[in-house]
């Protein structure tokens, strides 16, 4: 018999430990970036990339599925954003193809995993 560990914490939440990895990932690119970056595209891929777990964590803290299902969309929206920031930072050549590939595949799984939480919530009727 499988048994189910019980989500007591954010930090216990798949997509939110998927979504951690992912901003790490971001933030290693983002150092590689050239220094004339550091304010604009480089802070604003932290920014966004930050806003996916930190959403992710303050929805679980919410007591009503409105809410809930509020902060995960802010969650799947920034996650959206750095899907179309990768673009640019492939296309400027700050970030390797190879990188790109991993980084944009990794955002879709945690995209699909946001949806899917989003999904099983019980709807506010």
């Amino acid at each position: 018999m499988e048994q189910r560990m019980k989500i007591k914490n954010f930090t216990d939440l798949f997509v939110w430990n998927e979504g951690h990895q992912f901003v790490l990932s971001l933030y290693r690119l983002t150092k590689s970036f050239p220094s004339d970056e550091q304010f604009s595209l480089t802070n604003q891929m932290r920014r966004a990339a930050v806003s996916i777990t930190s959403n992710i964590a303050e929805g679980f803290g919410r007591r009503s599925y409105a809410e809930k299902r509020q902060f995960y969309n802010i969650a799947s929206g920034s996650i959206t954003e750095i899907q179309s920031q990768l673009y640019l930072a492939r296309d400027l050549g700050y970030c390797p193809t190879d990188t790109w590939d991993q980084l944009n595949s990794k955002s879709e799984f945690v995209y699909k995993l946001l949806n899917a939480l989003i999904a099983s919530l019980p709807s506010s009727r």
